[in-house]
């Protein structure tokens, strides 16, 4: 089971993130889209793994129309049991509510694993490269068996010194915030 250094920092960094305004979420998210067409490993990315924002996660519609606008496939996660299946979407309103009340792909939906990169959201990440999830562990047991670009959204204050990390927990290559961008491959 996980650790309580875990869960009592989760608990902190989602008040934290919470506390954001739609307004600021909305203009700290348009900068973290403008720092993430600067990641060339994004922009030449043909099929892309994103999620649907829930509660105050980065906001993601943005990046999916324009992605989708230039022809580039879109894929969603969805909750298959214990794992997450990810399904191409045509558009927004390929979506439907689904566990824990997240939008998700459609099961009309044609599920596919050949992913560039994968958009994920993080309540927490530390300077190396781990990141706090809501500790279902889903991204950490799809990541692992795949072999893909992962690039972290999240704001600048959820970045923290450190992260109790097990050894399940899979590092992420990028991370972007409304100031920043940085990669870990070289750290």
């Amino acid at each position: 089971m996980e650790n309580s250094e875990k869960s009592s920092l989760r608990k902190v960094l989602l008040e934290k993130r919470d506390s954001i305004s739609f307004d600021l979420m909305k203009i700290a998210s348009k900068q973290i889209h403008r720092n993430l067409k600067k990641i060339t490993e994004f922009s030449i990315a043909k099929s892309i793994g994103c999620y649907y924002p829930v509660g105050s996660e980065v906001l993601t519609q943005d990046i999916m129309q324009e992605a989708l606008s230039e022809d580039k496939e879109i894929l969603l996660p969805k909750v298959v049991g214990k794992d997450l299946m990810f399904r191409k979407i045509k558009g927004l309103n390929s979506l439907e509510k689904g566990n824990f009340d997240i939008m998700e792909p459609r099961d009309n939906c044609p599920p596919s694993e050949k992913l560039d990169v994968v958009l994920i959201p993080a309540i927490g990440i530390s300077r190396n490269g781990f990141r706090l999830g809501y500790g279902f562990g889903y991204y950490d047991r799809f990541l692992a068996k795949i072999d893909v670009t992962t690039i972290a959204l999240t704001y600048a204050k959820q970045i923290v010194k450190s992260i109790p990390s097990s050894e399940n927990d899979v590092r992420i290559d990028w991370v972007v915030t409304e100031d920043e961008f940085f990669n870990f491959s070289n750290s």
